[in-house]
């Protein structure tokens, strides 16, 4: 499996961070599948963070892991890939919001994370590089 999905699995919810203009928006997602051996994400058409991702691509994600001491932070540019193969991918995923979308039902959409770089930090140790 592909680390950084592992891993981004392993906090459970994790934050993405987005721009909107000059202001920084954050919101919880908890949704994220390996597909094709690549990082996707989802989201509705319809929201905000949609339109966010269509102005400018660039994405944080951030969670806390269950120990309270440790985080990780992945940083990527998405790609819209809207083929409904990913999209049953995303939604077949224990993660995936299946009860919220159809593939191919014209709101849900899917991203692949591209130019990932990732990091799990602690407070006891120093930062450990997260490879795909």
């Amino acid at each position: 499996m592909n680390k950084v999905v592992e891993e981004l699995k392993k906090v459970k919810v994790f934050y993405v961070a987005t721009v909107e203009g000059d202001q920084p928006r954050v919101r919880p997602f908890s949704s994220v599948a390996e597909f094709e051996g690549n990082v996707y994400i989802c989201c509705g058409n319809f929201k905000e963070v949609y339109k966010q991702l269509t102005e400018d691509r660039k994405i944080e994600l951030c969670g806390m892991y269950d120990d309270n001491t440790s985080w990780l932070r992945v940083s990527a540019v998405v790609e819209e890939d809207n083929r409904i193969e990913a999209q049953e991918a995303v939604l077949n995923d224990p993660t995936g919001p299946k009860q919220l979308y159809k593939a191919g039902d014209g709101r849900f959409v899917t991203y692949k994370l591209t130019n990932v770089k990732a990091r799990k930090f602690s407070f006891f140790a120093a930062p450990e590089e997260i490879e795909e």
